[in-house]
């Protein structure tokens, strides 16, 4: 199965990645930017690559491996992608942390790291609020996440009509504002322990 977790920058994905490997069995970790970012990378540069991502998570599922990848596809985008079906199942977790925390966060990137960003502070939180809304609700601004150059190859149709209270759009959220690294892995650890009795039990 494939694992997604997803977050806006400065959430604490790269250190939970990190925390993470060598810990699961049977899981691959990666990071959702491995395979490149172009300049300039818009969403349906993202769509073709949370396809790759998918195929790549297929290849782990033959051979017995469960795949967690961290990046910031939303869970209703990763769903929309043409491979996802083939999955045997997919879960997702928003890793989150409050406005100040990331604001601390990005400032202490540097203002080296600062100047070359094309987004500013509050680009960042912007999106991490369109997250958490689009955790709670699949209806909310679907249009932040279409693209026109990928509109025939995404399959918005397969939760476009689902809402709020429907049991398949099932997002655990993790708040990282104040939890030390070994409790950020040892909640991620759990879920995926989790969700795999969750699927084992469908096949019982």
């Amino acid at each position: 199965m494939l694992f997604l977790l997803f977050g806006a920058s400065a959430a604490g994905k790269t250190i939970a990645l990190n925390a993470l490997r060598d810990r699961v069995p049977d899981l691959a970790t990666h990071d959702f930017d491995e395979i490149g970012v172009p300049p300039g990378a818009d969403t349906h540069r993202r769509h073709r690559a949370d396809e790759r991502w998918v195929r790549r998570a297929l290849e782990y599922q033959a051979a017995g491996t469960d795949l967690l990848l961290a990046g910031q596809t939303p869970f209703g985008e990763l769903l929309a992608t043409p491979s996802a079906p083939l999955l045997e199942a997919i879960s997702a977790c928003l890793i989150d942390c409050d406005d100040d925390t990331r604001v601390a966060r990005l400032r202490a990137r540097g203002p080296a790291w600062l100047a070359q960003t094309a987004d500013d502070l509050e680009d960042y939180l912007n999106w991490a609020e369109w997250l958490r809304r689009h955790v709670r609700d699949p209806t909310w601004h679907t249009d932040v996440i279409k693209n026109e150059a990928t509109e025939s190859e995404m399959y918005w149709d397969r939760w476009s009509d689902w809402t709020a209270d429907d049991p398949r759009w099932r997002v655990r959220a993790l708040d990282t504002s104040k939890l030390p690294v070994e409790h950020v892995a040892s909640e991620l650890a759990e879920w995926i322990a989790d969700e795999r009795a969750l699927v084992r039990a469908a096949h019982d």
